[in-house]
């Protein structure tokens, strides 16, 4: 054990030797493995913070909970043209499928609307994401309201026009005043404050709670109607706890195919997206990027193991009536083996950490610069230190082996 020590000594003496003596060819020869290391755990970094960011947006909501609507978040077997030619989910299919369908726990009526401008006093906030959507939504999207409460059964059935307002625009309109019991204009009618939601920030998908105002459903469908361009209205489904998603989602098309009258053999004009679907392809895709993203940096790192190999060749080449005084004096070849090997490792190492510095550097830098937590984790790094002591042992392993078999009476001769 203290032989390996020693061995690790002087092999980290020679790697410093050579950065201080070498300076230029040292770097030159390293800039490979920094760049490779660099570019693995840079594309790690930012896919495992993309990653992290979307699971803890979507982290709020069962990956159960399940959407029904005419159209599709995603690709979809059914054509354009004839999703196109789906009728609307209405507000009494969602009244229907809440009394009928006995597997779920919470199902709300949610309308897409046009963003609109609210204003109090002489202030106004543009651009608001309206949502209108039944009492029920506080459920299950798992709101956390930091002021006030969100509106009951009765304010959301008759449309009254309460509102829960985002962080961002209880700033804009209310400034550093309590916004709750306060009224402000929007389509034409004074709201009430009764709740305000935490802060947020913009999740992934575009979605911002900061900037929008929730208001009950039947506020909208009283002032409009049920049947508007700018409108779009969907059903969003909980089912129970301990439910399977594709019995519970097989349940609810049966029903609405009763409802509607769709006779056997007819395929649905409805689709339902289970939200595990949509984050099991975005697992997918995630992975894909991170096998894209180590596949192009391995191209840097062959360029770098062939710089370490070729530092190493020139120590041997340096080195060599050393080697024949050390073999002379008893050293075996396992010992000059691993010498040179540790000393390539070291090498690379030094090349490794470099890169991973300059990527925790970056990534401080950028989280601090925009809404958005770039995470270097514990295990990105050790992969990238494994990373790099394998480029190390690979690139090394054939200097090595020359190193170790030398003649010790060639070897001091060629020194002399």
């Amino acid at each position: 054990m203290l032989l390996y020590l020693r061995l690790l000594k002087e092999s980290l003496s020679f790697a410093l030797n050579a950065l201080r003596n070498n300076k230029l060819r040292t770097f030159l020869s390293l800039l490979g493995v920094t760049v490779g290391i660099f570019s693995i755990i840079a594309i790690l970094a930012a896919v495992d913070s993309l990653d992290r960011k979307i699971k803890e947006d979507m982290s709020s909501i069962d990956k159960n909970t399940m959407y029904l609507k005419r159209f599709s978040f995603g690709p979809s077997e059914i054509p354009r043209w004839k999703r196109e030619q789906f009728p609307d989910v209405s507000y009494d299919e969602y009244q229907y499928i809440k009394d009928n369908v006995s597997s779920i726990q919470e199902a709300a009526f949610q309308i897409f609307t046009k963003s609109e401008t609210a204003r109090y006093e002489d202030k106004a906030a543009s651009s608001v994401n309206v949502v209108p959507v039944s009492y029920e939504f506080s459920e299950i999207q798992s709101l956390k309201i930091e002021h006030g409460r969100f509106y009951n059964e009765s304010e959301s059935n008759s449309g009254t026009p309460v509102a829960v307002i985002g962080y961002e625009i209880a700033k804009t309109l209310f400034g550093d005043a309590n916004p709750l019991e306060k009224k402000f204009r929007m389509y034409g009618q004074r709201f009430t404050v009764i709740g305000v939601l935490e802060k947020q920030g913009q999740g992934m998908f575009g979605e911002n709670n900061d900037t929008a105002i929730i208001i009950p459903v039947n506020f909208l469908r009283n002032m409009y109607g049920d049947h508007n361009d700018f409108m779009t209205p969907i059903i969003i489904i909980k089912p129970k706890a301990g439910e399977d998603g594709e019995e519970v989602k097989a349940e609810v098309a049966q029903k609405l195919r009763n409802y509607r009258g769709i006779k056997a053999g007819e395929t649905d004009n409805f689709i339902i997206d289970i939200l595990s679907g949509f984050t099991d392809m975005i697992d997918q895709i995630i992975g894909t990027m991170n096998m894209i993203g180590i596949g192009i940096s391995a191209f840097s790192l062959l360029v770098g193991g062939f710089g370490i190999a070729n530092i190493m060749f020139v120590s041997v080449k340096e080195r060599t009536n050393l080697i024949g005084i050390q073999k002379a004096l008893g050293a075996k070849n396992r010992f000059i083996l691993f010498q040179f090997l540790f000393e390539a490792v070291i090498l690379s190492l030094f090349g490794g950490l470099i890169g991973i510095l300059m990527v925790w550097g970056i990534a401080a830098l950028l989280s601090s610069m925009i809404e958005f937590k770039f995470v270097l984790s514990f295990g990105i790094v050790c992969f990238g230190t494994a990373v790099a002591i394998f480029i190390g042992l690979v690139s090394g392993i054939l200097p090595a082996i020359a190193a170790s078999k030398l003649d010790p009476v060639e070897a001091i001769r060629s020194g002399m």
